[in-house]
């Protein structure tokens, strides 16, 4: 039977890490069945998911906070079930941009779980806008919307919100 382990990784970037960590995983007879890297400011962030028999995965569970330890990297891990694959019938790329301001995210994520799209990844970029001197954000999610949701209904939604907000923005379907 095959057990799953989902582990977060952060601390100082330096070159060479992946490489250390994916030895490790390799040691341990797990496979990653998926995973997410960063670069935040100086600092690496790393998420997967491993998967391997009960043994492998113990393994893994005492060897990783020893490389992360020797790393100086912090570790935090947890047991999961069976990791599923994304629904690929209804994917869309979320993207919207305007002036930064508190619970945007939270306005927009609000809506797409009232419509129980599922969001699967998610980035954010600030930067300062040097005409305006204003802190100017963009973002992007790719999502996974269920077949009987009406996606004109969303997008429709999804305007209004973005206008009261004063964003820009759309929803585009990836098939």
């Amino acid at each position: 039977m095959k057990h799953q382990l989902i582990i977060t990784i952060l601390g100082a970037d330096r070159v060479g890490i992946l490489s250390q960590i994916a030895a490790v995983v390799s040691e341990t007879g797990c496979n990653i069945l998926d995973s997410r890297q960063a670069i935040y400011g100086q600092d690496f962030s790393l998420t997967m998911i491993l998967e391997g028999t009960q043994g492998a995965i113990i393994k893994a569970e005492l060897k990783i906070p020893q490389i992360c330890q020797q790393l100086d990297l912090l570790s935090m891990m947890k047991r999961t079930s069976e990791h599923s694959k994304q629904n690929l019938e209804h994917i869309v790329d979320v993207e919207f941009s305007g002036v930064d301001t508190p619970g945007v995210i939270q306005k927009v994520t609000a809506l797409l779980a009232k419509h129980e799209v599922a969001v699967s990844a998610f980035r954010q970029k600030t930067s300062v806008d040097k005409q305006n001197q204003c802190d100017t954000m963009k973002c992007k999610l790719v999502a996974s919307v269920p077949a009987q949701t009406s996606m004109d209904a969303l997008r429709e939604e999804f305007t209004a919100l973005l206008g009261e907000l004063g964003l820009t923005g759309n929803i585009v379907e990836n098939h």
